[in-house]
């Protein structure tokens, strides 16, 4: 455990004991939140996602340590364990490291090497490699003089010539599972290597790039190892590791090739052999496995920065919204949605082909405006998104009152709108009337709407398909769990979706406090939690500093303070001449506390200053929401055409999505434009994340259009004094929006 506690505090740049705080409060059940925002003293004030962090690095080195004791189990089984293997073991820093040493001793199918040592041909290997007779004496018979001792017709080694092969079968399986040849083998294609992709097929895709394509494996990025990937199972590529020019028989033979040794030809075909029979494809597919090991863990990263900011978009407070969900044959779902997000009315029109019903569609929303006092129209970007924006620009300029628009990214919509909870929330609704109210609660409260959805479906990331689901799934709805948290819910209004993603509370227990909710007429105080079935103190502790009761007497109820450290609230202010009725109007609580002194009071309220830091803001803005202090979402009135642009054009725009390469832009045109890594900042970046995230309002200047690819280049950097641009490689198929 000590070894464990050491390692994480040297990786994560901790004290010993702030690491071991966190592993112990994990162990106890704590959940994330809890532990970042309430158990700071403890902790050293890690931040949320450093704690799941470490969680996850615990978790692989507990499992690397369960899988040592397993190896050594096994091998002790065979009767094979020997102190050093059983140091080397506790040595290995990596599952792999453990499993090269395991290999020798893995139960194998039926290979040339195990037919040859059950033709009793090990002993003659063993005198070729060692080239050394009993006494020590070297070995004065050539190998075929050596081989003769070992036909034996019964045992099915007919010549020479099949003794001699078999004992080479047995050195190089031997070769192929040595720990320490593989070690150093996979170090140097690491190094030296490099991937190659060709054609499989005449046919144009989006995968030509990749058609002739070769690149350093220790510089390959992750989005062309996954793009390459899905070109590779689509059928269109043809791929393998290149191994480099340095000869790999050196290594292998470094132990084995002693001076004076009187097979060095012999060993030197073993070791060919070795390599091309054995260990270069087993090599390749490890190191294949381990490009998309990286590639993945990269690409989830990428969606989880991209998710955090998208579900933390500033809400679009106090508005009376009409969703619109774009379509041809089938007709443009409106629904008009109040400050609250309570549904006022739906309707359909035909604006759009082969109705091309224009007029009358302006007049149904000309009704439904004037009649419910619409301020703002958020339409979804999937099927005729372009011809719906068009046609509400056009009708904003007829209009005469305020009344703007944004296109909403959909992504989910349909997942929702088809879900169970979709037909639960509006069971009189057909799916796209479902659709419009979603597109218009996203736009009111992003955080509300979207976690409703598989955090997989909302489409931030790239080749999100391709990912390994279950590693994908926990570090999303990890990101989701965090901006839930950090936000805080409403227990009077928050629906079961919501509630499920408060720390401490399962989808269970969401069910159970709507209901209490729904038959007692709503919670009074946080307290009356404790009678919901089901939640016990463990999970009251853990949920209830994220949860606000604003119909609460005791204002505390609506703040972040947590119900253990009311007293501790109360006696702060006390000790600063203020009370509970105070709360909200305390401009002058931090120059009082100042006089007082934060360590003093800190320990006059029984409380460590993390958390004193804490009360204090929150009693200064009682139920604040940190998504206010972020700029709000780009709302336009007019829409410009692809044929507009022309380079050298300054824009404003809104960051669709953020990939390895660059970052998607709406600048009003329907098609997002590209800003690649190059393009972003003056300064080097290695990945765009570093500055730019989901949901930055941008300035942007046109680089190129390309109408017919429907493709425009932008650029963030200063124009003066540029190079002249460069093509850039495009995203496969699946990558960016």
């Amino acid at each position: 455990m000590d070894q464990l506690i050491g390692l994480l505090a040297q990786e994560f740049h901790v004290r010993p004991e702030h690491a071991q705080a966190v592993v112990e409060l994990l162990d106890e059940g704590n959940t994330v939140p809890f532990i970042a925002r309430y158990r700071k003293e403890r902790h050293g004030v890690m931040d949320d996602q450093t704690i799941r962090e470490l969680a996850d690095r615990l978790s692989y080195l507990r499992g690397l340590e369960d899988r040592r004791k397993e190896v050594k189990a096994a091998v002790e089984e065979q009767g094979k364990l020997t102190p050093e293997l059983s140091a080397a073991i506790d040595r290995a820093a990596t599952l792999a490291e453990v499993e090269d040493l395991y290999r020798p001793y893995r139960p194998k199918r039926r290979t040339r090497a195990g037919v040859a040592r059950e033709k009793g041909l090990e002993p003659l290997a063993h005198l070729l490699l060692a080239g050394r007779d009993s006494q020590g004496k070297p070995l004065r018979q050539s190998p075929e003089e050596l081989a003769a001792g070992f036909v034996d017709p019964e045992k099915g080694v007919e010549t020479r010539e099949d003794a001699l092969q078999g004992a080479k079968d047995i050195l190089a399986e031997d070769f192929s599972d040595d720990a320490a040849i593989r070690k150093g083998l996979r170090a140097m294609l690491q190094r030296n290597g490099s991937l190659r992709s060709v054609a499989a097929q005449e046919e144009d895709s989006v995968y030509r790039l990749y058609y002739d394509f070769t690149e350093p494996l220790k510089r390959l990025q992750s989005h062309r190892v996954l793009a390459i990937n899905r070109g590779e199972k689509e059928g269109f590529l043809k791929v393998s590791v290149l191994p480099g020019e340095e000869s790999p028989v050196p290594r292998i033979l470094q132990r084995a090739l002693t001076k004076n040794h009187p097979f060095p030809e012999l060993l030197r075909q073993v070791a060919e052999d070795s390599w091309s029979r054995l260990l270069f494809p087993s090599l390749e597919r490890e190191i294949r496995s381990d490009l998309t090991d990286m590639a993945d863990e990269q690409a989830i990263h990428t969606f989880a920065l991209n998710l955090h900011p998208l579900l933390m978009q500033p809400p679009v407070k106090n508005q009376v919204v009409l969703g619109f969900d774009p379509a041809y044959r089938t007709g443009c779902k409106l629904a008009v949605v109040d400050g609250t997000g309570k549904v006022l009315e739906t309707g359909v029109i035909y604006p759009t082909k082969p109705h091309n019903k224009v007029e009358e569609g302006k007049r149904v929303l000309r009704r439904l405006c004037d009649k419910h006092g619409v301020t703002c129209v958020a339409i979804g970007n999937g099927t005729a998104s372009r011809e719906s924006e068009l046609f509400v620009s056009q009708f904003i300029k007829e209009y005469d009152k305020p009344l703007s628009y944004m296109v909403v990214s959909e992504a989910g919509a349909s997942v929702y709108s088809a879900s169970k909870l979709g037909a639960q929330e509006f069971p009189d609704f057909d799916v796209s009337l479902r659709s419009a109210v979603s597109i218009a609660r996203r736009l009111q409260d992003p955080l509300a709407e979207l976690v409703k959805i598989d955090p997989k479906a909302i489409g931030v990331g790239q080749y999100q398909h391709d990912m390994p689901q279950a590693r994908l799934s926990q570090a999303l709805d990890g990101v989701v769990e965090d901006c839930v948290n950090g936000v805080g819910v409403d227990l009077n209004t928050a629906s079961p979706s919501l509630l499920k993603r408060v720390a401490g509370i399962t989808p269970a227990v969401s069910q159970n406090v709507v209901a209490y909710r729904e038959e007692h007429g709503g919670f009074q105080s946080r307290k009356e939690l404790l009678k919901v079935p089901k939640l016990g103190p463990k999970a009251f502790q853990q949920c209830a500093g994220f949860l606000r009761v604003m119909e609460s007497p005791n204002v505390l109820d609506h703040t972040a303070v947590h119900p253990e450290s009311y007293e501790a609230a109360q006696q702060l202010l006390t000790l600063c001449g203020y009370t509970l009725k105070d709360v909200g109007n305390l401009s002058q609580l931090p120059q009082r506390l100042k006089e007082v002194g934060e360590e003093q009071a800190a320990q006059a309220c029984g409380i460590g200053v993390p958390t004193l830091r804490d009360i204090v803001s929150e009693l200064q803005k009682p139920g604040r929401d940190p998504r206010d202090q972020l700029p709000p979402p780009l709302l336009r009135t007019d829409v410009m055409e692809l044929a507009d642009l022309k380079p050298g054009m300054k824009l404003s725009g809104t960051v669709r999505n953020v990939v390895d390469f660059g970052a998607f832009v709406d600048i009003g045109v329907h098609q997002d434009g590209l800003v690649h890594v190059s393009q972003i900042t003056d300064r080097y970046i290695r990945h765009p994340s570093e500055a730019l995230a989901v949901g930055d309002i941008v300035e942007v200047t046109v680089l190129s259009v390309d109408e017919g690819k429907k493709r425009i280049s932008l650029t963030m950097r200063d124009q003066e004094n540029r190079p002249p641009q460069q093509e850039r490689e495009r995203p496969a198929k699946g990558a960016g929006r």
